[in-house]
């Protein structure tokens, strides 16, 4: 059993890995940034913002300090959203150590850098010192794996001893770690996903069928994949757990929230409005607009990227975003 995991940020997700790890480390420190729900989960046992209805394990103490969460620990889970990624490793350098190991969980990129989130980590990180850095992904929704229900991931870093250190520390009876050699493949196929998955919910909210759903997974795949390649990632990589696993995940399951917000715009909500109502940050919101920035950067035809960031910025409709796809120059598959 290893002695000490610290885990940034404890939303659903995080707090979820904080449950299914506690059994594979003699402590673990949830760091949440907010100080009530911090103190509300160490006396109460249960994060009642993010993931009500699941008792944290005895091993697991919560908290907002940053050095008391990262003081001896030996690996550290990124898991905080996205745009707050940069600032939350900025602010934990000064404990951070070249020991120590860095799992980063985040799913997206970034907004005006447009780096994947493990290079987000190593611009902050490696000002001071190398790191050794893996990324963890996959089809994973928070309750699901609170539960115990089974679950496979990818744990993939560019140093395969790292990824397989990882991979034997964190697998256990209800979560099966595989090792992945491809990092840009893996990161590009979760942020992507969500933007996809946005599309998805549209789709349903306009009532739209299994073939409409079908032929956007399977297009959407493509344009993950042709982004993920362009970056230096293996098409391989998309066909797995962190590609086609977690996209048919997050476009068909109920508790996705970027299906979700894309089934409200397609009821005709703002998306002000849906933001704003939701406990959880939907991260396809922000990555689309990342992502059509990378396309254009690296001349790219992402046309299902390209249609949702058109919805979400308002200038055209879902109906008419879905008849543009449809009458697009005819090409070969």
């Amino acid at each position: 059993m290893e002695k000490q995991l610290a885990i940034l940020g404890a939303g659903s997700w995080g707090t979820a890995l904080a449950i299914v790890l506690a059994p594979r480390f003699q402590q673990i420190r949830l760091w949440a940034h907010e100080a009530d729900l911090a103190d509300r989960m160490d006396r109460a046992r249960v994060n009642d913002v993010f993931l009500p209805g699941f008792e944290l394990p005895a091993n697991v103490r919560t908290g907002s300090e940053l050095g008391q969460t990262l003081d001896g620990a030996g690996t550290v889970i990124g898991v905080m959203p996205s745009r707050f990624a940069r600032h939350v490793y900025e602010t934990a350098l000064p404990w951070l150590s070249p020991e120590m190991q860095l799992v980063s969980a985040t799913k997206g990129l970034e907004s005006g850098t447009l780096l994947r989130m493990s290079e987000v980590a190593r611009d902050v990180i490696g000002s001071k010192f190398p790191t050794r850095i893996a990324v963890l992904s996959g089809p994973t929704f928070a309750r699901e794996v609170a539960r115990g229900e089974p679950t496979a991931v990818v744990i993939s870093s560019e140093d395969q001893e790292l990824a397989a250190c990882i991979q034997q520390c964190f697998s256990g009876p209800t979560l099966r770690l595989y090792a992945n050699a491809d990092p840009t493949g893996v990161e590009i196929g979760a942020a992507l996903k969500n933007v996809i998955a946005i599309a998805a919910g549209i789709c349903q909210g306009l009532g739209l069928g299994n073939n409409t759903l079908a032929a956007l997974i399977t297009r959407g795949l493509a344009e993950i994949t042709r982004l993920a390649v362009a970056m230096g990632g293996t098409a391989k990589t998309l066909s797995g757990l962190a590609g086609l696993g977690d996209l048919v995940l997050t476009c068909t399951g109920d508790l996705s929230r970027n299906r979700t917000v894309g089934i409200e715009l397609a009821k005709g909500r703002s998306l002000n409005d849906i933001v704003s109502s939701m406990t959880m940050i939907a991260e396809g919101v922000e990555t689309t607009s990342a992502a059509v920035h990378l396309a254009r950067k690296l001349n790219l035809e992402l046309p299902i990227t390209q249609q949702v960031d058109s919805i979400l910025q308002g200038r055209r409709t879902p109906r008419d975003a879905i008849r543009e796809l449809m009458e697009r120059a005819l090409k070969a598959e």
